[in-house]
């Protein structure tokens, strides 16, 4: 008899509920159609962004970091969104035991792989900054290539990690999961297993992947300030301002959701508000995040000019 519960209680033995964001609202088609249009701005922004970067020459070095940014952002939005939507049209919410998986892992490693690539951005930052001279040398594409593929690695840790031992858990107080994704504390919610020693492991590795790369981040803003503050020329601080800002914002953005998922005891969170943040860094921030660079970029908006005016060029030459 045991052995036939068991058996039942296992995570292949049914599809998982997403509950989902809508229904959460009383008008659910009106936050349908702002996510559809959320989905669509993003992805062309970051599309936009990463064609830019990869068509201009002089954004190759200078902007590699922004280019892995914006590639993450568009995934993100592309692992939990669309699934989302399309519940919302068919009325399933449905989603198998591998699907749910799949989703979890790459929502793992995309939010691994960006603490460590917004600490790569510092350095590159704190290298344009201090040792400008030297900065092609530090700095050039290989280099910054090695560095996104690092930060892909050591993302793709936490997703190998925790998407088995969380999976594996026994899921019989029901298959209803109070999210529009598979994240990793909605399933533990529902899991019937002690997961008492799991949840305390996981929290200790949250922090770790916070902390090293905040550190990095703080070491080389700090390192920053010192050299800023040692510059006589108005116009070089300034610069060096804006060359940070978009940085800094994006940072602050992106690590205070972070604190809260991943630092803050569990008396802190609600379904509720698990959700909005969800919803802030999974979909409002791949939006957010184009804009701010592009916006603050004078190389972008530049590249941008150009290809516009050529097209128009082309255009007109063709009449």
């Amino acid at each position: 008899m045991k052995q036939t519960m068991w058996l039942e209680n296992q995570t292949f033995g049914a599809n998982f509920i997403l509950l989902g964001l809508f229904s959460q609202s009383n008008y659910p088609t009106l936050f349908y159609s702002l996510t559809f249009i959320i989905f669509i701005v993003a992805l062309t922004g970051n599309a936009t962004l990463v064609f830019l970067i990869q068509s201009d020459p002089h954004l190759h070095t200078a902007m590699c970091f922004m280019s892995q940014l914006s590639l993450m952002d568009m995934m993100y939005i592309c692992v939990t969104v669309p699934k989302m939507l399309l519940d919302q049209v068919t009325g399933i919410h449905n989603i198998s035991v591998p699907s749910c998986g799949i989703q979890m892992f790459l929502h793992l490693t995309l939010v691994g792989a960006e603490f460590f690539l917004l600490a790569a951005m510092s350095y590159d930052r704190y290298v344009a900054i201090c040792h400008p001279l030297h900065y092609h040398i530090f700095m050039n594409h290989r280099v910054c290539i090695l560095f996104a593929i690092v930060c892909w690695f050591l993302g793709s840790i936490d997703g190998f990690t925790l998407t088995p031992i969380t999976m594996n858990f026994l899921f019989c107080k029901s298959r209803q999961i109070q999210h529009f994704f598979c994240e990793v504390f909605a399933l533990l919610k529902i899991s019937c297993s002690d997961i008492s020693l799991y949840e305390a492991v996981m929290y200790v590795c949250c922090v770790l992947m916070l902390f090293l790369p905040l550190t990095v981040i703080l070491s080389s803003y700090s390192l920053i300030l010192l050299t800023v503050y040692r510059m006589n020329s108005a116009t070089g601080r300034r610069k060096a301002f804006v060359t940070c800002s978009s940085h800094i914002t994006v940072v602050v953005l992106f690590y205070g959701v972070a604190v809260y998922n991943y630092v803050l005891p569990a008396s802190y969170h609600t379904t509720e508000k698990d959700m909005i943040v969800s919803v802030f860094y999974t979909i409002l921030t791949p939006v957010i995040n184009p804009l701010i660079y592009s916006i603050r970029n004078k190389d972008v908006t530049a590249a941008l000019k150009k290809i516009l005016w050529s097209k128009l060029i082309l255009a007109n030459f063709q009449k």
